[in-house]
């Protein structure tokens, strides 16, 4: 619970623009971690994985977007990536399609949105943070047909 509690905190640090004690914060959570992940019921609640999670959204509100990406590309890279439990990995790529946006790369914004809403629909259709992302994504272009049926399914139309 420790672990989990420092990776909030230094994410909310991170939003509040307190890079120093984002970066404090999350290297505590990672020596807590120490390569081994904690299991509950849905997956893991705790270990490496979330808290490289948490670097890269560290990475992305303090600005460096690119950091953010390769960052998440890494830690969805393995097989730990999919013991998350489902809304957990949602909430996450629904988050990291704004760094694909502020790169300027809206179609790798709209599949990690398409992606979080096949893994779990109501963290996509509910969430603001999805709508938003699902909004520019819209207005950057044309987009691909399964994007714009999320879209449609969520109730956005092409603006």
């Amino acid at each position: 619970m420790t672990g989990t509690l420092l990776i909030e905190a230094a994410l909310a640090a991170a939003v509040s623009g307190d890079a120093t004690a984002a970066g404090e914060l999350i290297e505590r959570a990672a020596r807590l971690a120490d390569d081994t992940n904690c299991y509950d019921a849905d997956g893991i609640a705790f270990g490496p994985i979330p808290v490289d999670l948490a670097r890269a959204l560290i990475a992305m509100w303090s600005g460096d977007h690119q950091l953010a990406v390769t960052r998440h590309r890494s830690a969805t890279s393995g097989k730990a990536w999919h013991l998350l439990p489902a809304e957990h990995r949602a909430a996450h790529l629904i988050d990291i399609a704004h760094a694909h946006l502020d790169r300027g790369d809206a179609g790798a914004a709209g599949r990690a949105l398409v992606t979080a809403d096949r893994i779990a629909p109501a963290e996509t259709r509910i969430r603001p943070a999805a709508r938003e992302a699902l909004t520019s994504v819209l207005r950057a272009g044309p987009t691909a047909a399964d994007v714009v049926r999320l879209a449609g399914t969520i109730g956005l139309a092409r603006q």
